[in-house]
């Protein structure tokens, strides 16, 4: 779950700022993800902002422009917490919003390249695609 499900997280946080070291700023590494798993509202929001159905905030047009290059290079930029904090909202977006998933997808891996990158992985942990 290195690529789309780290970069997704990360970028539904708000946490995707890159630095001249070329990794992306720990700034955001204690964002409550719990709350933002639990608010639909916020969750969607950030959704919303990466598909480019909706105005972002700073921290949301940051994921959006970097998003796809996480992606593509399996979130090499990302600390630690960003990948395991990726997992907890892959994991919450596949289990409790599927359709918020299939969108996410649709945009971001439309020829199911990640998908299959990463399906066995996920199956590992539970969650089959």
């Amino acid at each position: 779950m290195k690529g789309f499900a780290v970069l997704l997280l990360v970028g539904l946080c708000g946490v995707v700022y890159c630095r001249p070291d070329d990794k992306y700023t720990t700034k955001y590494d204690n964002v409550d993800l719990d709350a933002i798993v639990k608010n639909d509202r916020l969750l969607r929001n950030y959704i919303d902002c990466v598909l480019g159905k909706r105005k972002c905030t700073k921290d949301g047009e940051e994921l959006k422009k970097n998003l796809p290059d996480a992606l593509q290079n399996q979130c090499s930029k990302c600390s630690e917490a960003q990948k395991n904090g990726s997992r907890k909202i892959i994991h919450h977006l596949l289990k409790n919003k599927r359709e918020w998933w299939n969108e996410l997808e649709a945009k971001f891996d439309p020829q199911g390249n990640y998908k299959k990158a990463y399906a066995e992985e996920l199956k590992k942990e539970g969650i089959v695609l």
